[in-house]
């Protein structure tokens, strides 16, 4: 649209930055600006917990509630028994029903920390599509829906011709997701009035299909909205490190981990990660992100940490999690929580080999185990992995009075000169 958005919701997503394409953004205005709308977003249950690469979408859920719009979560029960071929160069491994059910349970909790769920007009809802997708009658499905479907249309989303271009293989259950993607979609419409669907700009030949299909057969007009696919400022995919995905859930990573992630971003992401993954308002983002003389942007990475873990994993979590990066890395202090291995005179003369380290602080139990962390890529030091094991830490090379020696993602010790 030519020009600015009325409506509360777009000029958030507009300002902040999750504004990627529309399918009709003045039409989709004006009915934002008329009343309440429901809107949703899909996310197949592949793995316990979602990681950050989906926090962009959770947090358009979020700011579409807070704009006074009703949010869905659309469970994939029934899609992750597919899997979305989208932009992936292989088939996804395929789940049975009681591990997707279980996954969708861990995912679940991460949604209570950003949405209200209830009954009231602005409440936020979970449903499964697994709940009409089940118990589908295949040649019912095929004449009600599946002849509104352009095979040659299909045959040229970037999602699809980008596999076929590189020749590699496209399974006929993968290829049906777009049009269960599609049905998802007329379902909520008729049942729940449901009038956007949103979604990674990834998912926009499956968003219009549903689109064209809502309007083919009911002659109703809804709306797609699609975010930017995000990658840091180095070029890699948002959600991924090197060490694995940064989950949302602290079973799989601890929000002291968490919350280090945040506060390792890059200088030239600070604002922008402001503005996509916090409430804080757009002005203050901009200025805490900018990088020059005058501005402490260790001190601004600092507050996107804490912004981001207190919406994760509460105020607590993220309180604790700061106290103790700050005690370790700074005062050279223990950590809440973290074990403290002190440094004898002789020690800090001729350095300590990792493996003594991981066995003597407990994070490991023999000088075996250690050695199996140090090849599955799990050992670091002050955040550098450590990939050989006759590693010393020699603390003559050492910033300050302590180092963080860390095993897998969820186990930290201190290690510290005595005094």
């Amino acid at each position: 649209m030519t020009t600015p958005p009325k409506s509360e919701f777009l000029k958030v997503m507009k300002a902040r930055g999750f504004y990627d394409d529309c399918s009709d953004i003045q039409q989709l205005d004006e009915a934002l600006e008329s009343g309440v709308v429901t809107a949703y977003i899909g996310f197949d249950a592949t793995a316990k917990s979602l990681h950050v690469g989906s926090l962009i979408q959770i947090m358009m859920l979020r700011w579409l509630q807070r704009t006074g719009h009703r949010p869905i979560v659309l469970m994939g029960g029934g899609t992750t028994q597919v899997g979305d071929p989208s932009f992936r160069s292989d088939e996804r491994p395929l789940l049975s029903k009681d591990e997707i059910n279980q996954n969708i349970s861990g995912i679940r909790r991460v949604f209570e920390r950003f949405l209200v769920f209830g009954e009231g007009p602005t409440d936020a809802i979970m449903i499964n599509n697994a709940d009409w997708l089940d118990d589908l009658n295949y040649l019912t499905f095929l004449r009600q829906i599946g002849r509104h479907f352009s095979i040659n249309r299909m045959l040229s989303f970037e999602s699809v011709k980008s596999r076929l271009d590189r020749e590699q293989s496209l399974s006929f259950l993968e290829f049906n997701y777009m049009i269960l993607q599609s049905y998802d979609f007329f379902i909520l419409q008729q049942k729940l009035g449901c009038r956007l669907q949103m979604g990674g700009s990834d998912q926009w030949g499956n968003i219009v299909n549903g689109v064209d299909l809502i309007r083919r057969i009911n002659n109703r007009t809804v709306f797609g909205l699609t975010s930017p696919l995000l990658t840091t400022a180095s070029g890699a995919k948002m959600g991924k490190t090197a060490s694995g995905a940064v989950w949302l859930d602290a079973d799989l990573l601890s929000p002291f981990d968490f919350w280090q992630f945040w506060r390792n971003t890059n200088d030239k992401d600070v604002a922008k990660f402001l503005a996509l993954f916090t409430d804080i308002d757009m002005a203050e983002c901009q200025r805490l992100g900018q990088v020059d003389d005058r501005n402490d942007i260790n001190a601004a990475k600092v507050i996107l940490a804490d912004k981001v873990t207190e919406l994760t994993h509460g105020v607590v979590a993220a309180r604790e999690s700061r106290q103790t990066a700050e005690a370790v890395f700074s005062r050279g202090a223990t950590g809440i929580g973290i074990p403290e291995m002190l440094l004898d005179q002789k020690d800090v003369q001729g350095g300590l080999t990792i493996l003594q380290a991981l066995v003597q602080t407990g994070l490991a139990d023999s000088g075996k185990a250690a050695r199996r962390l140090i090849t599955g890529g799990g050992v670091k030091v002050n955040g550098q992995q450590i990939s050989d094991a006759s590693h010393r830490i020699d603390p003559k090379k050492w910033d300050g009075d302590s180092v963080v020696l860390s095993a897998s993602r969820k186990r930290h010790a201190s290690i510290r000169r005595r005094r």
